[in-house]
């Protein structure tokens, strides 16, 4: 009795055996598969690319911005683009001022903040870099938190146009 225990004990455990390598073949093949998939769906499927967008300060670097600032003297300030889609990319700046009552959002802009100047449209072919000329903003009276602002705006082929991103500084000024 006890070797038909044993033989059934073993062939119990051959049977588990098989079935555990059954299903271990079953998830290296899927896993190889959907490894597979998914580096196929990259190389077919390329990144969309960015575009880039800064303010530099007035020596023209990406550092030592200026936070303080006397009442009606001008800030000047550099804007970059750098167009990485693949395909050509056309915009134009827009230059506000804002206050403590200024809301800034990733997706729309600024709401109450006064525009003060625009750039002129700009095309940038893909991998091609821009920079403004020198820029100039002053603010009218005493506050502190006061805002400026550069908003992206990008045109179409038909020149509507839709807001890409904003900048900001926070300065404080006084007299």
């Amino acid at each position: 009795m006890n070797s038909k225990v044993a033989r059934k004990e073993q062939s119990d455990i051959e049977i588990a055996s098989l079935q555990f390598q059954r299903l271990l073949r079953f998830s290296l093949i899927s896993g190889i598969l959907i490894v597979s998939g998914f580096i196929v769906y990259y190389i077919l499927v390329p990144e969309e690319g960015y575009i880039g967008f800064g303010i530099l300060n007035h020596d023209e670097r990406a550092e030592n911005y200026p936070t303080t600032g006397k009442v009606n003297q001008s800030i000047g300030f550099y804007v970059t683009v750098d167009n990485e889609l693949d395909h050509d990319f056309t915009f134009k700046l827009i230059i506000l001022l804002g206050n403590e009552d200024t809301k800034l959002t990733p997706d729309e802009g600024s709401k109450h903040a006064n525009k003060t100047s625009t750039t002129e449209k700009e095309t940038l072919k893909p991998e091609e870099h821009w920079m403004s000329d020198k820029l100039y903003a002053s603010f009218p009276y005493n506050a502190t938190d006061q805002i400026l602002i550069v908003e992206l705006w990008q045109y179409n082929a038909d020149n509507s146009r839709e807001f890409w991103d904003i900048l900001w500084l926070r300065i404080d000024a006084y007299s």
